[in-house]
């Protein structure tokens, strides 16, 4: 099975992203573009949005049209659990957890599924070393 890192260096990697959005103050709206800019097939992940960049949206990782290579979490932890579990429960286990979106509850839950996850490490990141952006550095990143 391919690493989270190697799936990163596919040029078809689909990568859904719970938690993304239009709010320009939140992680979920530069992460999302950040890695629809460096040409990864992203899908958002939000139930309270019809769109997120013009994207149709979808209310839960259940509802995506594909199966992606990674899901990228960028909700709280207490959200995660729920969004996790779903997920494993339909054969998604390839998981990323954004800082800030780990628990030791989740951890647990991935551990004990043999889930194939990365935490505590940006994505935005390690994609910039996998699949540059054409356009140059990545956007600000918002407040905290």
């Amino acid at each position: 099975m391919e690493s989270l890192d190697e799936m990163l260096k596919k040029p078809d990697a689909t990568i859904a992203v719970v938690g993304a959005t239009d709010d320009e103050k939140k992680y979920g709206y530069v992460i999302y573009r950040d890695l629809k800019r460096k040409g990864y097939r992203v899908y958002p992940v939000n139930p309270y949005r019809d769109t997120v960049d013009g994207d149709q949206a979808y209310a839960t990782v259940a509802d995506l049209p594909v199966t992606p290579d990674i899901i990228d979490m960028v909700v709280p932890p207490e959200v995660g659990v729920k969004v996790v579990r779903q997920a494993l429960d339909i054969g998604y286990d390839r998981i990323w957890l954004q800082p800030g979106a780990e628990s030791p509850e989740l951890l647990r839950i991935l551990q004990e599924a043999d889930a194939d996850y990365i935490a505590n490490a940006c994505i935005m990141v390690r994609s910039r070393l996998a699949r540059p952006a054409a356009g140059g550095p990545s956007e600000e990143t918002p407040e905290a």
